[in-house]
């Protein structure tokens, strides 16, 4: 059993179901802290939703890239992976703190595509910082 997750094909494939995991765990877990349906939102067609959700999975994916560059083992993989991804989920709780004057879940349901682009470009850019720390 050791031979076949030595192949190249195998571990690539896993690595890669592993992390499309991760993402759909990741977002799941970010649909309940958001006070809003991610996936109602984007059907209606809610381009600010669109950038945030598309910014935390981009997010997300990158922080799995560094983690699986950085280590050997899965297991390692997967904690670092998970470390990072609460760090973008702070990322998360920190724009909404540092924005008193107005509730960014409110301003992403209404469609604000600026309050959408501002998620978009904290969730990839920190994720290249949490990336580079792992």
């Amino acid at each position: 059993m050791t031979d076949l997750f030595s192949h190249p094909y195998i571990y690539t494939a896993g690595l890669y179901s592993l992390t499309t995991a991760a993402i759909v765990f990741s977002l799941v877990i970010f649909e309940l802290v958001t006070k809003y349906q991610t996936w109602e939102e984007i059907k209606r067609g809610n381009v600010a939703v669109a950038l945030a959700s598309s910014g935390k999975i981009f997010g997300i994916a990158n922080i799995f890239r560094y983690s699986i560059e950085a280590n050997d083992s899965v297991i390692d993989m997967l904690g670092w992976g998970l470390f990072g991804f609460l760090l973008l989920l702070l990322v998360y709780f920190i724009y909404e703190f540092l924005t008193p004057a107005f509730n960014v879940d409110e301003e992403l349901a209404a469609g604000n595509r600026a309050a959408g682009l501002i998620s978009f470009v904290l969730s990839v850019s920190l994720s290249f910082v949490i990336g580079a720390t792992i």
